[in-house]
């Protein structure tokens, strides 16, 4: 049954960003997720020191413009792509967001949360990636929702990274990540075990180790792309971990259109930072890249409506990316180019 507003209408996405800020700590739902007003929230929701990075990559985001054009073929619009062999109705995935509990709020844990996102995602034949957690919950909630699930695993000794792998696999998951940019998070030093950066060579063990594919997090240069190629992984997420864990960083739309260059045609990329509409999918997907990883938002969504929440956000993202397309000529992801967007000059880098 659908949550209603007070009024016994569906909810609508400003009551569920109301409902929201009652019920989150760090997060003040602000009208616009850009960082400024949780500058240094950690625990919470902010960037690392000043704040810039997350600052950064919202701002750049926004510099990005779409040129208007519908002097064109009208038709359907399709908003689906291929996704690592499956078959998704949108350009993007719930980020790995972890320890919901102090990054958002008491009302839900990481189990509870993960498992909207992953119903959400079943039900919509898509898939969501899933937080660093218990690795019995996280191989639960695979077994539960079979080819659904991309667990995210810290940079832990690669042993570790290879033993849970492996895990996941046989749970059930559709694939597995690791963020290496998780290698800066002060918050996860002292667990028991380092988290650390990783060579190729590490990489590739772990590529061997299992059948399903697996995705790199936290690759910030043309390089870093080349790595992934070499080691052989099917996808990588351009990410400077939501600005929160290096300070003075490029924005991740800055790097995105060269690191997708260096990886065209061999890995799937993914971009994570500031995406807040249907719009930045269209920008990402202009600069080369196949999809995006959405995190606060999403919490924003649960906290304030829970699993209808959810879907209302994502017909609201859709709704945006459908209207980008149609005013811009282009009816399918395959459509939208680089002509279609406006850069300010020397952007790119």
């Amino acid at each position: 049954m659908n949550q209603q507003s007070e009024t016994g209408k569906p909810l609508t996405y400003k009551e569920i960003c109301d409902n929201a800020r009652g019920l989150m700590t760090s997060c003040k739902v602000c009208r616009v997720c850009n960082g400024e007003a949780c500058r240094g929230v950690l625990p919470g929701v902010g960037g690392k020191g000043n704040g810039d990075n997350f600052v950064r990559n919202y701002q750049k985001l926004q510099e990005v413009k779409l040129h208007l054009d519908t002097l064109c073929e009208a038709g359907p619009i399709d908003t689906g792509m291929d996704f690592l062999g499956k078959r998704v109705d949108l350009p993007f995935f719930a980020a790995p967001l972890a320890s919901i509990e102090n990054q958002f709020g008491p009302k839900y844990n990481t189990e509870q949360f993960s498992h909207i996102l992953l119903e959400n995602a079943q039900a919509g034949g898509t898939v969501s990636f899933l937080p660093e957690g218990n690795p019995e919950m996280i191989g639960s909630l695979c077994g539960e929702f079979p080819g659904v699930g991309i667990p995210t695993i810290k940079p832990w000794p690669i042993e570790v990274l290879i033993e849970r792998a492996k895990q996941y696999e046989q749970a059930g998951a559709f694939a597995v990540a690791t963020d290496l940019d998780g290698a800066g998070l002060a918050m996860v030093q002292g667990r028991g075990m380092p988290v650390a950066p990783k060579s190729v060579e590490e990489i590739r063990s772990l590529v061997e180790a299992v059948k399903i594919p697996i995705i790199i997090k936290g690759i910030m240069t043309v390089a870093g792309a080349r790595k992934c190629v070499e080691a052989g992984v099917a996808g990588l997420v351009v990410s400077n971990h939501g600005g929160r864990v290096l300070e003075q960083a490029l924005s991740t739309i800055e790097v995105l259109e060269h690191i997708a260059g260096a990886a065209a045609g061999r890995l799937t990329v993914l971009l994570d930072g500031a995406v807040r509409s249907g719009s930045d999918l269209f920008k990402i997907r202009a600069l080369g890249g196949h999809g995006a990883l959405i995190g606060r938002p999403l919490g924003v969504a649960v906290y304030g409506g829970g699993p209808e929440g959810l879907e209302v956000y994502r017909k609201k993202i859709r709704a945006e990316l459908v209207e980008a397309m149609m005013m811009t000529g282009a009816r399918r992801l395959g459509d939208i180019c680089k002509d279609m967007v406006y850069l300010p000059q020397g952007f790119s880098v």
